[in-house]
């Protein structure tokens, strides 16, 4: 389904589907054999969305075939990484004293029930009602409990999110962690150029900010790309991340958030493979999205 400027989606379509796919990875990453993370609720959150293809994914009922391209493993490998990255971003934070974190379009994320987060840390997620509503009732079904304060900001990241998130009781003069998992590729690029600035203006010296970008969206078009993506849809994968995506040329975002004053710090995902003591794919897919960087940025002030 192409974007529009108006469009909507719920856990099982769209972009939606997205985050729905993207637990389904994590729940690969907590079961594969290295254990890159643990999160109990990705597989339950998953199966209770219902999208059959990723039900039978986490339930390991996909036939994997030797050289095949459905590799739970590699998937597991893939986000296993990017999890790691971010709760770090977020344990390194609050470990040095920030006790207020913001987790932009939260989808299925389970971060504020199963981190080890300090005594007093405030997690704001921000994402679509029907969202927040599904997540906040179904981990309550499954017995989940919160590990920090938990406070749901139910708003479109493209209307008045701010006015949304103080109204819950963000404190813009407190310093802030904040992630943007996911996220940036469903933007357009005057959509990211905003979000960053909208950051900025909420960050107390000291604040964090997180994400991952690739710089050229067209790798989406690739022959790799689509060779991929034929072989995963006879297996029923449905979801075509080309159609969802922003295309166009667009700010580099390390270059941006520097000239914005925020001191960033940018890793090649093949660094965080090595990091995690693995090695990166050398194929024709894995070489394409090589390039895919995952940063963290301080806006300098006093120490927290």
């Amino acid at each position: 389904m192409t974007r529009t400027d108006s469009d909507s989606w719920d856990l099982a379509t769209s972009v939606g589907a997205t985050a729905t796919m993207v637990a389904a990875q994590r729940a690969l990453a907590t079961s594969g054999p290295d254990k890159l993370i643990n999160d109990p609720w990705a597989a339950p959150l998953v199966r209770a969305v219902g999208i059959d293809f990723f039900t039978r994914m986490v339930d390991g009922d996909i036939p994997v075939v030797e050289g095949g391209e459905f590799d739970p493993i590699r998937m597991g490998h893939g986000m296993g990484v990017r999890t790691r990255f971010f709760d770090e971003h977020f344990l390194s934070a609050t470990s040095s004293g920030i006790r207020q974190a913001v987790i932009l379009a939260s989808g299925l994320d389970s971060r504020a029930y199963r981190l080890d987060w300090p005594a007093g840390t405030v997690v704001y997620e921000v994402d679509l009602p029907e969202v927040i509503e599904f997540k906040t009732t179904t981990l309550r079904d499954l017995g989940a409990e919160p590990t920090a304060e938990r406070r749901t900001v139910a708003i479109d990241l493209r209307d008045d999110w701010p006015t949304a998130l103080r109204a819950a009781g963000f404190n813009p003069q407190a310093p802030t962690v904040w992630s943007a998992e996911g996220l940036l590729i469903y933007l357009q690029p005057d959509a990211q150029d905003a979000l960053f600035d909208t950051i900025k203006s909420l960050s107390a010296p000291g604040s964090r900010v997180a994400c991952e970008f690739i710089s050229d969206t067209s790798v989406f078009a690739s022959p790799a790309w689509r060779e991929h993506r034929e072989k995963m849809s006879a297996l029923g994968f449905e979801v075509e991340i080309g159609d969802l995506i922003y295309h166009g040329e667009r700010n580099h975002i390390i270059e941006y958030l520097t000239g914005a004053g925020w001191t960033v710090t940018g890793r090649q995902v093949r660094d965080l493979y090595a990091e995690c003591g693995l090695e990166y794919g050398d194929d024709e897919l894995a070489i394409a999205f090589d390039d895919m960087t995952y940063l963290s940025a301080v806006l300098p002030g006093p120490a927290v």
